[in-house]
C-alpha cells in the first residue's frame, strides 16, 4: 500500500508535484502552530526594510486553514496546473517554471498597489485561465448545474467566489495575469509583424531540460553497443583478417 502510494505520487510531473507538495506542507505547518500566517503573508516593508525575503515565496503557498476554501483551491491547482505540464508544457519544464516565474512576478508587482496578502489562489486562477485559452473546445460541467465551454471556467470561479461572499479582486488578478501571458505567448507571435517575446532563459533549459541529442551523431565502433568480446575473440578475428589478405597474393602467383 505504501509503495503504491510513492509510486503514484512520484508519476506526479516534477513541478506540480513540488508546488503542490508546497502548498500542503506550509498549511499543515500553519495547522500545527509551528508557523503562523504572520511570517508568510506579503508584506513590502518587510521585505525591504527587514530583507524577509521569503515572504515573495511564501504568500503563493498559504491558501488559508483547513476547510472547504482550502480543498477547493488544492483541488484546481493540482487539476490544472497537472493538465498544463503533461499537455502543452510536455517536454517544456524550462517553459513551464519561466511562465511560473512570470506570473509570479507580474502578480507580486500588482500586490504592491492593491494591498493583497496572499496570491496563491490568484496563481492557481492564472494557471486555469491559460489552460481553458488552450483547450478552447472542452465541455466543462460545474457541480452538475451549468455546461460551458472551457475559456468561461474562470469567470465562472469568478461567479462562484462572489456567491460565497469573497473579493473577486484576487479572480481579476489572476485572470489579468493569466491573459497577459496567452497573448505574449500564444497571440501576439502569430500576428503578422509579431515575435516571441517571452523567451526561456538558457540558465533554465539547462537546469530543467534534458539535453537534446544530436541527429546527426555518430559514436565511435568502440562505443556502439553489441555483445562484449574477449582477447581471444580479437586474436582470431585478426588472425582471420590477415589471412584473407594473403589470399589474392596466393591467386596472383
Amino acid at each position: 500500500m505504501a509503495h503504491s502510494v510513492t509510486q503514484e505520487y512520484m508519476q506526479i510531473p516534477a513541478v506540480t508535484r513540488a508546488y503542490t507538495t508546497a502548498c500542503v506542507l506550509t498549511t499543515a505547518a500553519v495547522q500545527l502552530e509551528f508557523i503562523t500566517p504572520f511570517q508568510l503573508y506579503f508584506n513590502p516593508d518587510l521585505i525591504i526594510r527587514r530583507y524577509q525575503v521569503w515572504r515573495l515565496i511564501t504568500n503563493f503557498l498559504f491558501f488559508g486553514p483547513l476547510g472547504f476554501s482550502f480543498l477547493f483551491n488544492m483541488i484546481f491547482l493540482y487539476r490544472y496546473c497537472r493538465m498544463l505540464e503533461e499537455g502543452s508544457f510536455r517536454g517544456r519544464t524550462a517553459d513551464f517554471v519561466y511562465m511560473f516565474l512570470f506570473g509570479g512576478v507580474l502578480m507580486t508587482l500588482f500586490g504592491l498597489f492593491a494591498n493583497l496578502f496572499f496570491l496563491g489562489q490568484a496563481f492557481t486562477i492564472m494557471l486555469v485561465y491559460v489552460w481553458s485559452r488552450r483547450n478552447p473546445y472542452i465541455r466543462m460541467n460545474f457541480f452538475g448545474l451549468l455546461n460551458f465551454q472551457a475559456p468561461f471556467l474562470p469567470w465562472v470561479l469568478m461567479g462562484f467566489s462572489l456567491l460565497l461572499g469573497n473579493s473577486i479582486v484576487i479572480d481579476l488578478l489572476g485572470i489579468g495575469v493569466g491573459h497577459i501571458y496567452y497573448f505574449l505567448e500564444d497571440v501576439f507571435p502569430n500576428q503578422p509583424g509579431g515575435r516571441k517575446l517571452l523567451a526561456t532563459p538558457g540558465i533554465f533549459r539547462a537546469m530543467f531540460d534534458a539535453p537534446q541529442e544530436d541527429p546527426n551523431y555518430s559514436p565511435l565502433p568502440e562505443d556502439q553497443s553489441g555483445p562484449p568480446r574477449n582477447r581471444q575473440d580479437v586474436e582470431e578475428e585478426d588472425a582471420s583478417q590477415g589471412q584473407n589478405e594473403e589470399d589474392p597474393q596466393q591467386e596472383e602467383n
